[in-house]
Formats: C-alpha cells, structure tokens, sequence
C-alpha cells in the first residue's frame, strides 16, 4: 500500500525540438508552483509543467492531473511503478509516468481523475485529495 497526494494543479506534457533551449519561464523554481520535469533526448526535449506554464511553440497535451506517491523512496525499492500502473491499465485508465531521486509521479487525463483516484484507492492505496 503506498501512500498518493492528488496535485491540485492540471499539468501539460509538451514536446519541442531537439536541441531546444529551456524556456526562462520554466526555471522560476518551485515558488512559481507546480513541478516541471524536463527530458532531453537526440530526438526531442520533454517537458511536464503546469498548464498555465506551457512554453510557446510547443506540441502540447493537456490537461493532465499528476499523482505524487509520498516519499523519498529509497531507490533499491522494487515493484512501485507496478502497484501503479496495472491497476490502472486494467482500468483503462491512461498515464504517464516519470520519477525523480525521492519519488514517482503519474500522470493521468483530468476528466479520469477521479476514476484514478478510485481505482487506486480499490486497490489498497491512499490518496489524498
């Protein structure tokens, strides 16, 4: 059983150009709110922030709400994802997750949120809202 809190914000997932430089407005830190997650890659730079912060020029998917699990989790844990994200196929239920050192997030559409919520409450997870 682990233990969620519900972000209150909608997030995006965007996608520039490889090569792309971070836009200054997704560096303000976390006082600006939200988190931001960015991904470089040879093909593309991703990018997970709050809605309201998506960077110009952007493909953008939204709105997305994002499921923090409590942490930090020690990093030679095993199966967190899992607990996660079967559940939550079995459910149709679509996601995107990433992780930071401390912890896991997902991602999943706003208008299935609460579907989410449910389905991972049934399976014997906490979720704060």
């Amino acid at each position: 059983m682990l233990d969620l809190d519900l972000l209150p914000e909608e997030y995006a997932v965007c996608r520039l150009p490889a090569g792309t430089s971070i836009p200054a407005e997704l560096l303000r830190g976390p006082d600006a709110g939200g988190l931001v997650s960015v991904t470089w890659t040879a093909d593309e730079v991703s990018i997970i922030c709050p809605a309201d912060r998506v960077p110009d020029g952007a493909v953008v998917e939204t709105p997305w709400r994002c499921l923090r699990v409590a942490g930090p989790l020690d990093l030679a844990l095993t199966g967190i994802l899992a607990s996660l994200v079967v559940p939550l196929a079995e459910a149709r239920v679509n996601i995107v997750a990433f992780s930071t050192y401390d912890t896991d997030y997902l991602l999943v559409p706003a208008v299935r949120a609460d579907e989410a919520v449910a389905t991972l409450t049934q399976t014997g997870h906490r979720v704060t809202v």
